[in-house]
């Protein structure tokens, strides 16, 4: 019972931030200096009638209160809106391009999931050694690097140089995407990797101070054991917390990324479509972003008593 009421409150929860973040994306765009219509008839001298034509074809003339119902009654039914750039339906436009930025964006998780975790674990079961030295300096230096600048020297070095990898385009079918998105996705790993890494070797030295792992250890369990068992399985949720956090972090640095190597993905429209006042196109894009940083954090902190017993028990003795 206790387990459905944790379950219910965070959906409860999961629903009014997506509601109080629809409202923040739509109404912000009355914030934005520019207007729309003049981006639809430019290169024109439109008539008033011409304008009150498109005006009421948009919905742009209604009330603000109205048109957000009317956005809200259409995203419920996977109507997004039509583009004014692309003069198509904005789930059509961002559907287009969406399996760019969701492979982009798994292959830049993997590399983040296996170096990050490495990292962390190399360093705190060498902490204080020169191997822990090492790897700290290296993340250190490694955070230091923008995702604009990791990619303009991978562009340089291994595409233009080198010529190991593409520097523009995501290529056709599965096999050429992958090898077109190499370069890319490191640059986008490379910040979270650091972040990763660094709460990975945190979490896991802080572990293993604790009692119960010096208990195992004089049991006489095995080094790989202790580390598995006793370790890294109490340290894992503040590593899924963070996990969680890289969600709409991945997504937004992916429009730098995808700008720099020329991909097709959101990242890129999101950036052009602010840029040509495209509303309906920009408003879709972030409420999804939201929605799948909200949505991944509240997915983790309903797993986290069983990633974590202790918060199970905590919450079951209150």
């Amino acid at each position: 019972m206790t387990t459905l009421r944790r379950v219910a409150g965070k959906l409860g929860a999961l629903l009014l931030t997506l509601l109080l973040a629809s409202l923040l994306v739509f109404f912000s765009r009355f914030l934005v200096p520019g207007d729309p219509i003049r981006f639809l008839l430019r290169g024109r001298k439109p008539s008033p009638e011409a304008i009150a034509q498109v005006t009421a074809e948009y919905g742009l003339d209604l009330p603000p209160w109205q048109q957000y119902l009317n956005w809200v009654a259409g995203i419920l039914q996977g109507d997004f809106g039509r583009s004014l750039q692309y003069r198509q339906d904005v789930s059509t436009v961002i559907g287009d391009r969406l399996p760019v930025t969701l492979g982009l964006v798994v292959m830049a998780g993997t590399m983040i999931a296996i170096f990050g975790l490495l990292a962390g674990i190399v360093a705190s079961l060498n902490r204080g050694k020169v191997l822990d030295r090492a790897t700290l300096i290296g993340l250190t230096v490694l955070g230091a690097v923008p995702s604009f600048v990791g990619s303009i020297v991978l562009i340089a070095v291994f595409a233009v140089q080198l010529g190991w990898f593409p520097s523009f385009g995501s290529g056709e079918g599965f096999a050429d995407t992958v090898y077109h998105l190499v370069l890319p996705s490191i640059a986008l790993a490379i910040v979270f990797v650091v972040l990763v890494g660094k709460v990975t070797r945190s979490a896991m030295v802080e572990q293993l101070g604790r009692e119960h792992v010096e208990v195992a250890t004089s049991r006489g369990l095995k080094r790989g054991t202790v580390i598995r068992r006793h370790v890294f399985r109490n340290a894992i949720g503040p590593i899924l917390t963070v996990s969680g956090l890289l969600v709409a972090g991945l997504l937004v640095a992916s429009s730098i990324v995808e700008s720099a190597f020329g991909l097709a993905g959101i990242g890129s429209l999101l950036v052009q479509s602010v840029d040509r006042l495209d509303f309906p196109v920009v408003q879709a894009i972030v409420l999804l972003v939201v929605a799948a940083f909200v949505v991944v954090n509240a997915i983790i902190d309903i797993l986290e008593p069983w990633t974590d017993p202790r918060s199970a028990a905590g919450a079951g003795a209150r």
